[in-house]
């Protein structure tokens, strides 16, 4: 087993176990490939959820560019949605895993079809 997908088990066992959902596990793989090397690197791998300047790169460059979704204050309530499923506390928030869950909240698998 690769890299990646050991990383993709990591993040399938953080949505079924911390998350508390069944990952699609096609969209998940599509989602992390999508990720690109990021989630090689400890610091980019991850989602810092106490920096205000992360949350709006995640909305800015993830949900608007990516998904396509208008800007608007419930993009911001979504990523907050998520990270309080993903658990406050929770050290590692997976970039991946955060997306994924975004995609789902949004409705928008096609973007990955």
């Amino acid at each position: 087993m690769g890299k990646r997908e050991e990383l993709i088990a990591q993040y399938a066992d953080d949505l079924r176990n911390k998350c508390g959902m069944a990952p699609d596990m096609d969209l998940l793989t599509k989602v992390t490939i999508g990720c690109g090397p990021a989630i090689y690197n400890a610091d980019a791998s991850t989602v810092a959820a106490t920096q205000e300047s992360e949350l709006v790169t995640v909305k800015d460059n993830f949900l608007v560019k990516k998904l396509g979704l208008a800007d608007g204050p419930q993009l911001m309530d979504a990523i907050n949605s998520v990270l309080d499923t993903y658990g406050r506390s929770e050290r590692n928030k997976y970039r991946a895993v955060v997306y994924y869950m975004l995609v789902k909240h949004f409705g928008k698998e096609s973007v990955y079809g």
